[in-house]
């Protein structure tokens, strides 16, 4: 939800903002079995970010060198930034403050009766927090890529995770003239995913426009299409083309989905 917070210094662009969108999640537990969930909600926090597409070496975790007066254990997840390492998410173990706290005041009783052991207890909480708006910036910053190519030319390419990137595909005819069958092949994958269509410019220039904001696939309707029913399919990452069955196209771009 919306989150406020009366930041002296705010700047580096949405990194630090006085309003921004917050993300929690909060694990309620038995005291004694906290540190045990605090342990797997920091490997869960981590994969989280790794399944994003982060690279685990720009990724560590950091320890608070001194914890609030609530806080049983406690540490940040740092992103390396290109302005350095700096916090991303954080994940705490609270232990029972929160709930004793709104018990001593409320008046209401905040303790859980366990069905298996009968035991009533004021549950413990391990919490995993993070800004959507520090996240959206971690990703672009981690996407970003400006490649020098062989020949001395330089490319944009944004390298999202397929899943986070805004089109999944995009269907370029070779020649206007091979239209029809290039939208035809963008209305059978506009089924199941998110593509777009382009067939202004040459080809080098639509493949530059894809990779600037991070098409994953390239899909290139050619005159072979015509003939035999396949398509030449270029990797925005590593540009390697290969050449597909139009009815193969949805599974190959599904299993890219799936890591």
């Amino acid at each position: 939800g919306k989150a406020f917070r009366n930041e002296i210094t705010p700047g580096n662009f949405i990194f630090r903002t006085i309003e921004f969108e917050q993300m929690e999640h909060q694990w309620f537990c038995k005291e004694g079995t906290d540190l045990q969930y605090y342990e797997e909600y920091k490997q869960k926090a981590k994969n989280f970010l790794l399944g994003l597409g982060f690279q685990e070496e720009h990724l560590r975790f950091k320890d608070h060198d001194k914890l609030a007066h609530y806080a049983k254990s406690a540490c940040d997840i740092q992103y390396l930034f290109p302005m350095g390492w700096s916090e991303l998410n954080g994940i705490h173990d609270r232990t029972d403050y929160d709930l004793s706290r709104h018990q001593e005041y409320s008046g209401k009783n905040m303790n859980y009766l366990d069905p298996a052991t009968g035991e009533h207890y004021v549950p413990y909480v391990v919490e995993y927090s993070i800004g959507a708006d520090r996240l959206m910036l971690a990703v672009l910053c981690e996407a970003y890529e400006e490649e020098e190519l062989e020949n001395g030319d330089v490319r944009t390419v944004m390298h999202f995770h397929p899943a986070l990137a805004a089109y999944k595909a995009a269907v370029l005819p070779l020649q206007k003239n091979l239209g029809e069958k290039a939208r035809d092949v963008y209305r059978q994958l506009a089924k199941k995913f998110m593509v777009t269509y382009d067939e202004a410019g040459s080809i080098g220039k639509r493949y530059r426009r894809q990779d600037e904001i991070g098409t994953p696939y390239c899909i290139t309707i050619d005159f072979d299409t015509l003939e035999n029913n396949t398509v030449t399919v270029r990797d925005r990452d590593t540009m390697a083309q290969i050449r597909l069955d139009v009815g193969d196209i949805a599974a190959y771009i599904e299993k890219s989905l799936e890591h």
